[in-house]
This record gives structure tokens, C-alpha cells and sequence, in this order.
């Protein structure tokens, strides 16, 4: 399981950094929907692991996720709306 946190986290920053890259913003909100689909799969692991017992800095985690997903929403509809 924490392979695939870890998978799906990097997939997260490679999704961003590749979208920036890109030169267009259709391009990197594209890029920026991956992102987000790789962090709802990281949300999903944390809780999965959360019912299995893995509860250290679960709490932090969570938090730490839900901010990065306010923070791509709102980079999302900057740039289509640009």
C-alpha cells in the first residue's frame, strides 16, 4: 500500500510539472485534471489504510491533501478562466 501512496503521489508533481511544460493553459488544466485524479487515488488509499489500522499521521495526511486539492481547484479555474 505505501508503494502505491507513493506511485500516486509522485504522479501528483510529474502530472503538474509536465502540464507547466506544456505552453498552453488547455494543455495544463488537462494535465492539472490528471493531477487531481491522482490525488483523489491518494485520498482513497488513505482511507483504505485508515480501516486497516494505519493511523500514524494519518490525521496530517489528510489535511495535507485536502489543501493541495483546494489549491489545484483553484489553479484549475485561474487558467480557464484566463
Amino acid at each position: 500500500m505505501s508503494q502505491q501512496m507513493r506511485r500516486a503521489s509522485v504522479s501528483v508533481a510529474s502530472n503538474i510539472a509536465e502540464g507547466s511544460g506544456r505552453g498552453t493553459d488547455k494543455d495544463f488544466v488537462r494535465f492539472l485534471y490528471i493531477a487531481r485524479g491522482s490525488l483523489q487515488e491518494l485520498e482513497t488509499q488513505l482511507f483504505l489504510s485508515s480501516r486497516l489500522a494505519f493511523h500514524d499521521e494519518l490525521e496530517k495526511l489528510n489535511q495535507d491533501v485536502d489543501r493541495i486539492y483546494t489549491m489545484l481547484n483553484n489553479l484549475i479555474q485561474a487558467l480557464k478562466s484566463a
